[in-house]
């Protein structure tokens, strides 16, 4: 199918052939019959992306706060590999869609094959000739509504969210300052609310149609327009001015507010839909009380994954119009034909013409309001785009169980390409020439089609049943969000591959067993979980430099993790697990590869109810300890990770992996590095050279089970309040190839 994205580095866009993405539990696939064009929030996108850095930077300074507090904890080094790969990617356009089902997930019993549906979305309803959009971001389009008109209806919710938040209703006067697509529509909602509009805005066009829309009035912004203007209002309001100022005015004027204390009455309520300049006038807006209210896109729902991605509606004796419910009344509107979408209708060009069309609105070339994509009958419907199975190096061999059969190179496929992996993981494959990175799956189809561009991956696909296939492909990475880990595992396992899979092995210890249970019955344990700092290379010189463990030692690793964003799928603990689980196995795997075994029993402790905020105390069969506070409250800029080791009459200590110091024989040594390495680069490597048949794999199989066995104790643990042990039953688990030390 195809794709339109843009490459936010070099502001290049593309219409690009990728997988059509899968049907997922929770939505529904939609074949694409019209798009709506954002003249607003995408060509503001267009045009960033063509800014300099230094003018990314000034448009964006909150995602320069973030780049500097990740300098301060990752190193400048891997910062800037993981900000130019995000902005060296292809990212996707589009949020309002119209078109037809071909495909129900599970858990959708009210939405059937064939039926229109509106979708919204700026992830899910794209510029795309297919689109999987979740349950909760689609509407039904009823008959008597054209698929057209139907296409704005993301944006007519926006407009609707902003009538609510002003508490507007019958009889009273409004002004809407920026006659743009939501102005336009939301002058279409007021009047049907039966509120008196005058609207504001520089281009005549946009006014004309306005007041063909019923606008009372609608002019410039010139002073002779706004005494005009002052007048149309006072004769709406009986000369007491605006109940309501609707901001939705674009760009980096300060005019609106400027404009809106002179058309409002005494506490009137402004609301802010655009995004313009507030450098509010103090005594204007004082003298007069305002009530400045603000609109955030759709509605309740939005930016809440729990309600977008898994469906959960909020009750509607408490949240009367979600997001979803503002979609559904606009699209009543439109079929009782209270609002008319063909007079804001510039043109309908086919989606072919994407990208010359975009240009011509970048240029100032297109000045209408309204554009949509129309997409024709044809489109691919295929999930992998093939290519002929090849050999990865002309000796590839299918190896089972414990056997090894030495390849010239390994043949890779990939299983998720999101920010991490194409700038940790995969780098270091594709530097290496004994791999061949042979096919990339991911969940939407322009990750894959990132990774094909970057590193040169020979297929891309949407599906990894089908890379798990190959026989050209003897190894998996395995690099999805947590949930998915333990049953891709199985599958890789089954389809007797070498798999790489990045923490945790699973969420939950049915998960585990089912891993442990698939190992026994196919004999193949070729298999390691990304637990990279044990390979950090200032790490292993300390652990070198302490020498032989001769006695019980006390380790304590403080990790300053930081609060979780809002909009964190790491949150998400009924799909994903806990972050104790997800990020804590990392710290329990290093303690014991330090020690040199695995833990017997765990005591863990939270320091509140938010149980990612805890103390793990693990105690080893040699009578070792190690204490791991795992802080979700410091300061964010404090360093992230230090490690303590005291045993044998010598300290050790690491810094955030920028320097240590070990106390041993009388005396202080020192050692420093100039970027911060995770031990991503040696993991990877060795994991590459085991698949080849070089090297045992590169963490023993029973430590893996055992870290993985001790998150779950600290889990029950902190249920618990007591002391819990390390255990799972017995399989003939008995890799033994790989030290555990």
């Amino acid at each position: 199918m195809l794709t339109f994205a843009q490459n936010y580095k070099s502001g290049a866009l593309s219409l690009l052939e990728v997988p059509r993405p899968l049907c997922k539990p929770g939505g529904v696939l939609v074949k694409t019959q019209y798009s709506l064009i954002s003249a607003g929030t995408e060509m503001m996108k267009i045009k960033e992306a063509k800014m300099s850095l230094v003018g990314m930077a000034r448009a964006r300074p909150d995602q320069v706060k973030k780049v500097m507090q990740s300098v301060q904890q990752q190193g400048l080094s891997s910062t800037y590999s993981k900000a130019i790969n995000q902005l060296d990617s292809y990212t996707p356009l589009g949020y309002s869609i119209c078109g037809e089902v071909v495909e129900v997930g599970a858990g959708v019993s009210d939405i059937a094959v064939g039926d229109r549906i509106a979708g919204a979305g700026n992830k899910y309803a794209l510029h795309a000739e297919y689109n999987w959009v979740p349950r909760n971001l689609v509407v039904p389009v009823p008959d008597g509504v054209e698929s057209a008109a139907a296409a704005y209806t993301t944006v007519g919710s926006i407009a609707m969210q902003g009538f609510r938040q002003s508490e507007a209703v019958l009889g009273e006067s409004a002004v809407v300052i920026g006659l743009g697509l939501v102005g336009q529509l939301l002058v279409q909602i007021l009047v049907a609310a039966g509120v008196r509009v005058v609207g504001i805005d520089p281009a005549d066009e946009r006014c004309q149609v306005a007041v063909n829309a019923g606008a009372a009035a609608a002019g410039g912004v010139s002073d002779g327009e706004i005494d005009r203007l002052k007048t149309a209002v006072g004769g709406i309001s009986n000369g007491h001015g605006a109940d309501h100022v609707f901001l939705t005015a674009g760009g980096s004027t300060n005019q609106p507010v400027e404009i809106a204390p002179d058309l409002a009455r005494d506490r009137a309520r402004v609301t802010d839909i655009g995004k313009c300049s507030l450098d509010l006038p103090w005594n204007s807006w004082y003298e007069k009380e305002l009530d400045l209210r603000f609109s955030r896109s759709y509605g309740p729902g939005r930016y809440d994954p729990s309600y977008e991605e898994d469906g959960k509606d909020y009750p509607i004796g408490y949240v009367r119009w979600t997001e979803g419910r503002n979609m559904e009344c606009f699209v009543d509107l439109l079929q009782s034909k209270s609002i008319n979408m063909d007079v804001l209708t510039a043109d309908v060009v086919p989606f072919s013409d994407a990208i010359d069309t975009y240009e011509q609105m970048n240029n100032g070339e297109l000045r209408g309001i309204g554009y949509l994509f129309e997409y024709g009958g044809d489109a691919s419907s295929v999930n992998r785009l093939v290519a002929a199975a090849t050999d990865a190096g002309g000796t590839a061999s299918k190896t089972t169980g414990k056997k090894k059969v030495a390849l010239t190179a390994a043949g890779i496929g990939l299983v998720g390409a999101g920010n991490y992996a194409s700038s940790m993981l995969i780098p270091h494959l594709a530097a290496r020439t004994d791999v061949k990175l042979v096919e990339v799956a991911t969940a939407t189809a322009l990750s894959a089609a990132n990774a094909q561009k970057k590193f040169g991956f020979e297929r891309i696909s949407t599906d990894f049943h089908g890379l798990l296939a190959d026989p050209g492909i003897q190894a998996v990475v395995i690099a999805t969000r947590h949930g998915a880990h333990a049953s891709m595992v199985c599958d890789a396992l089954r389809a007797d591959k070498t798999v790489f899979v990045e923490k945790p092995l699973a969420i939950d210890e049915a998960g585990m067993d089912r891993v442990r249970h698939t190992i026994a019955e196919t004999g193949n344990e070729r298999l390691v979980v990304g637990f990279n700092r044990r390979f950090a290379p200032l790490f292993t010189d300390l652990r070198d430099a302490w020498g032989k463990h001769d006695g019980p030692m006390q380790v304590r690793f403080d990790v300053n993790a930081g609060r979780l964003a809002s909009d964190s799928w790491y949150s998400e603990r009924g799909e994903h697990g806990s972050r104790l689980v997800g990020e804590g196995c990392h710290f329990v795997d290093t303690c014991s590869w330090w020690i040199g075994s695995d833990p017997i029993e765990v005591h863990a402790t939270a320091t509140s109810d938010d149980a990612d905020d805890a103390v793990l105390t693990l105690r080893y069969p040699d009578g070792s300890v190690a204490t791991i506070a795992y802080m979700t409250n410091g300061h964010p800029r404090f360093p992230k990770e230090r490690f303590q080791v005291f045993g044998g009459g010598r300290t050790a200590l690491l810094e955030n992996y920028r320097s240590t110091e070990l106390w041993a024989k009388g005396r202080r040594k020192k050692n420093r590095s100039r970027s911060v390495d995770k031990g991503q680069r040696s993991e990877m490597n060795q994991f590459v050279d085991s698949v080849l048949g070089r090297s045992a794999m590169p963490i023993a199989l029973d430590s893996i089970l055992a870290t993985t066995a001790a998150t779950f104790a600290a889990e029950r643990s902190l249920a618990s309040r007591q002391v819990e042990p390390v255990q799972f039953s017995d399989l003939a688990l008995a890799n033994s190839s790989a030290p555990n030390d």
